[in-house]
């Protein structure tokens, strides 16, 4: 087993230990919005309450999560059977042709059948299928870089097979190897979807102080920032803002960005 294997199935692991961390935080979220809704039912009537939008949302994420926790999964699997001795030393291999990979094969597609056969994850795909045409939020920098980077970018296409999305970045700045567009291939956990434009509703209302990844102005790139005041608020579909490294004269100016332009802060993002 070679080093970069061992550095490789590591990183994997934290990533699931990561993933399942959030799992359980929004869980915890969704039980404490169900007692809410069952003990004050009413209170989706209210004028201003988003709790049914909030619900949706952490329905959604959950599901996202969900899907990443497969993939890590079967990732590293595939990483530990690679891995694994085929058998003791001198063993004779020749019983393992064409029986053994039958059912390896009937294994493989049975599982298959079960995930396909999922409504969950039914329903998560076609919901990233639905993204084709859409501006979404993207990470494409590989999970061991040195910082994420994020971009607004296009969806193309989504392969309900390899759960790839693929995406254009119609504007590339000008740091830029090419001054062209660029395609990029990336995973489902690399994409946050931004609320719909036309429906408010659909987005988060980050209370002041949180920390939420946001389109800086003028820009098609995301960075860190910390909500000043929310939309709801200020009776507008705007947040204030101070990004991170964004001083000026010794202070963090305060930054006016749509709320269509503004995402749930991922953890773990290095910036």
């Amino acid at each position: 087993m070679s080093s970069p294997d061992i550095v490789s199935i590591l990183e994997n692991s934290k990533e699931f230990d990561r993933v399942r961390k959030e799992q359980e935080d929004i869980l915890s979220e969704i039980n404490k919005l169900h007692k809410k809704l069952q003990a004050t039912p009413e209170v989706v009537e209210k004028p201003g309450d988003n709790s049914l939008a909030r619900l949706k949302f952490l329905y959604t994420q959950a599901k996202d999560l969900s899907e990443s926790e497969a993939s890590i999964s079967n990732l590293l699997i595939n990483q530990i059977d690679a891995l694994l001795p085929t058998g003791p030393q001198g063993q004779t291999r020749r019983r393992i042709g064409k029986e053994g990979n039958e059912q390896k094969r009937k294994r493989v597609k049975t599982e298959s059948d079960i995930s396909r056969l999922t409504p969950n994850m039914r329903s998560q795909l076609e919901a990233c299928a639905s993204l084709k045409g859409e501006q979404v939020a993207a990470r494409v920098t590989p999970r061991n870089a040195d910082k994420d980077e994020w971009f607004v970018v296009k969806v193309i296409h989504f392969d309900k097979e390899s759960k790839e999305f693929e995406v254009l970045d119609e504007e590339p700045g000008d740091d830029e190897e090419s001054s062209g567009q660029r395609q990029y291939k990336l995973p489902m956990a690399n994409i946050i979807p931004f609320p719909k434009s036309n429906d408010p509703s659909s987005a988060l209302d980050f209370p002041p102080g949180k920390h939420v990844l946001a389109v800086y102005p003028g820009t098609t790139a995301l960075y860190k920032a910390t909500v000043v005041q929310g939309p709801r608020r200020r009776k507008t579909e705007d947040y204030v803002l101070e990004f991170d490294d964004d001083e000026e004269d010794g202070s963090l100016p305060q930054r006016t960005v749509p709320f269509r332009k503004v995402v749930p802060l991922p953890e773990g993002h290095r910036q």
